[in-house]
């Protein structure tokens, strides 16, 4: 083991004993208190640097249970800070102490500055890795800032939205790339948190019919070092290393404190719209990466803590399932650590960082990225473990939203509906399905139809409601609507990795021309088919989640991973004259239709039977035929035409003081069929006669009347929404 001290540049500032709790800085006018976590760690020094890059060093010397805190007098806020960590040197035994390296400190509020790509930010010597660097990693470091935000959230207080489940439409946007290209928006304030919260924008949103806008990552990240020397970032921010900072360069205000009122500000003009904010947030692993990758923070304070690793007691030991042997690391996030949530200072900090977001940032919920990773006990995913039982029990948490991404990077963390109560999943099966059905290849309509009626094989066995499932059809990893139904490949050479990054499983079509086109034809059905995946999915039992820019045909050219593509790629397009301005109408009307009517919103599971003795069955499949669908027809592989009868009369779901409530009945109609098919209304007392309410069948125009045994003939490819009179 080598040993060694750091000169500080002042070692006779002076340190009060200060306290071990709360950990991060805590300023006052007096003292500012610095506390942090590194167990084994011999020695800690705070490192304060003036504008001028001068760096003045204070030890903590106290040391209480594993964390090590001081109190430095007279420290201004915005001061930017490091933390210089001594200790051993063994990285076989996951202690990578080297006091070289500036680390940002877990818990710092705000990160200033720019993260510069090369050696010195290595806490090993590049040519010989078991060796520690002895280069000084302080100029290429972002810094730590000093920030005490008081905030006027007003009168109430801005408490949380907590809009109910199902009445919530989401709406998922990156804070830079929806408005870098808007031209109403003054250009300082485009692609910030103050760009976002724009009238432009929030008018917007207000009049498509989004409740809710779920943010990509927000949390401070950094590009991994092998994008930067591409000359490429890490444009989405699945990177996270501050889990309680705002990423800086998302603010207008600046990076020295200002991002976080600038936030705050964000996030009281969306509750002021009556709009909730969802944080996409990346607990799973940590921009440091593989044991190979930079020192940065947690690695130089607690790497054997924080970082889940394999336990190989010799040369001979089997493996763990999907353990990737990288220095003892154990990776099942596909990004080079996982960040091991069974330790109990690691699930500390992620308990704690989702608390401030709510208590103090004022945030509605959180989707969890990978949340299988986290969820484990030893190597086993596990729904009764440390991470979602304690949130469960978290006054402050469990009724905040929580959406689980219910997979990671392995084959076994694959958990799609076992998620328990109050966790709501991205339900990728439903994805899955509508893509296969409206572009002609599903076999049946079996699957098709549970999907619609909330995916009861996945949540009602928990005692989950509909709602469990948030549906989607695209996502921001993915090709977007518009390529969705123009490309049947996926096109990535921009992204530097020959082709080979992303899916090749897209589910997609491209109506006979790869990519973009003038042909009438194919465009014309291109937007037909858009408007199907829409529709469907703004009407379908469940959340309905919508990827910004699809409503208006924004194109990623065919990328279907442009997560390192910060421009024109993946920024939305505002312009009108490329737009698909029909998809815009089609979305607000399809979201305006479910907003009214509490039938397609529902809360309870239907059962196929009537609500009330005599009444209409809650939920009816309709043949083509005009007769409720047999046993046989269900096994039928090549049917792709269905009607879905929903019944509001009454709703089985109860009023607020258990009353019946009544509302509209409806019957859509869904033809996946590359051929028109007659369908008939049937003749019965649920329903004399109807008329559109939308339609994707240029024939069955809205407003068009129709009666009780009628028929029509339903063009292939589209859908039409009747209501009753």
């Amino acid at each position: 083991m080598e040993t060694w001290r750091w000169r500080s540049r002042d070692e006779r500032a002076p340190v009060w004993p200060g306290h071990s709790w709360p950990l991060g800085a805590s300023w006052s006018e007096e003292a500012t208190n610095f506390a942090v976590y590194a167990p084994e760690a011999t020695a800690m020094w705070v490192c304060v640097f003036d504008d001028d890059d001068r760096e003045t060093s204070y030890q903590l010397t106290e040391h209480t249970l594993g964390i090590w805190h001081g109190a430095v007098p007279g420290l201004p806020l915005g001061t930017r800070y490091g933390l210089r960590a001594f200790g051993p040197w063994q990285p076989e035994q996951g202690l990578r102490f080297n006091p070289h390296k500036l680390l940002i400190d877990p818990y710092a509020k705000a990160v200033s500055g720019e993260l510069v790509p090369g050696p010195a930010i290595y806490a090993h010597d590049l040519d010989n890795p078991e060796r520690p660097s002895t280069a000084d990693s302080a100029a290429a470091m972002p810094k730590s800032i000093v920030v005490r935000d008081e905030f006027d959230w007003g009168p109430g207080g801005d408490p949380p939205m907590r809009r109910r489940w199902r009445d919530s439409v989401i709406y998922e946007l990156h804070v830079k790339g929806y408005t870098k290209l808007h031209q109403e928006i003054p250009e300082e304030l485009r692609g910030t948190y103050a760009g976002l919260a724009s009238p432009q924008v929030i008018d917007y949103l207000k009049e498509l019919g989004v409740t809710a806008v779920e943010l990509l990552p927000i949390h401070q990240f950094y590009s991994e070092p092998r994008l930067s020397g591409h000359g490429l970032v890490n444009y989405w921010g699945y990177n996270s290393l501050a889990f309680f900072a705002p990423h800086g360069a998302y603010s207008s205000a600046g990076d020295r404190g200002g991002q976080v009122r600038e936030f705050k500000q964000m996030v009281k003009t969306f509750h002021e719209a009556g709009i909730e904010v969802i944080l996409d947030v990346v607990y799973n692993h940590t921009a440091e990466g593989g044991a190979d990758g930079p020192s940065l923070s947690f690695r130089g304070l607690d790497d054997r803590g924080f970082y889940k690793r394999v336990a190989v007691e010799n040369e001979d030991e089997e493996l763990p399932p999907h353990a990737r042997f990288d220095d003892t690391y154990w990776d099942v996030t596909g990004c080079g650590n996982t960040v091991n949530a069974g330790n109990p200072q690691a699930l500390r900090l992620i308990l704690d960082s989702l608390r401030y977001w709510v208590n103090e940032m004022h945030v509605d919920g959180f989707r969890f990225d990978l949340l299988s990773a986290l969820t484990r006990t030893g190597y086993s995913v596990d729904m009764s473990g440390h991470l979602l039982t304690t949130i469960g029990q978290d006054p402050a948490l469990r009724h905040a939203k929580l959406i689980a991404e219910p997979w990671d990077a392995s084959g076994d963390g694959y958990r799609v509906g076992e998620y328990p109560p109050p966790w709501v999943e991205w339900n990728d099966q439903f994805r899955d399905t509508m893509r296969d059905f409206w572009r002609g290849t599903s076999e049946g309509i079996r699957d098709v139809a549970t999907r619609l009626a909330g995916s009861s094989d996945l949540y009602a066995d928990d005692g989950r409601s509909p709602y469990a499932s948030v549906n989607f059809v695209t996502a921001h990893d993915g090709f977007t609507l518009r390529d969705l139904v123009s490309y049947e490949h996926k096109h990535n050479e921009v992204n530097g990795e020959d082709n080979q990054d992303g899916t090749d499983d897209n589910r997609s079509q491209n109506c006979g021309i790869e990519g973009e086109t003038d042909d009438p034809e194919i465009v014309a059905l291109r937007q037909r088919i858009a408007a199907n995946l829409m529709i469907t999915l703004c009407l379908s039992n469940g959340v309905p989640m919508i990827t910004a820019g699809d409503e208006r045909g924004r194109t990623q050219r065919g990328n279907n991973n442009p997560y390192a593509q910060d421009n024109e790629i993946s920024w939305v397009d505002w312009r009108p004259d490329d737009a698909w301005l029909g998809m815009w109408e089609m979305t607000r009307t399809a979201l305006r239709i479910r907003r009214d009517h509490a039938t397609l919103r529902q809360r309870h599971w239907f059962e196929g039977r009537p609500a009330i003795t005599g009444g209409p069955k809650d939920l009816a499949w309709i043949h083509p035929d005009g007769r409720e669908m047999t046993a046989e027809d269900w096994h039928d592989p090549a049917l792709r035409v269905i009607g879905m009868f929903v019944s509001g009369d009454p709703i089985r779901s109860p009023g607020p003081r258990g009353e019946q409530m009544r509302d509209a009945s409806f019957l859509i109609w869904f033809n996946g069929a590359d051929v028109d098919r007659e369908v008939r209304l049937p003749v019965n007392a649920w329903v004399q006669a109807g008329h559109v309410v939308i339609s994707t069948d240029d024939k069955m125009r809205t407003g068009t009347s129709v009666r009780a045994g009628d028929a029509f003939l339903l063009r292939a490819r589209s859908l039409v929404v009747l209501q009753e009179d």
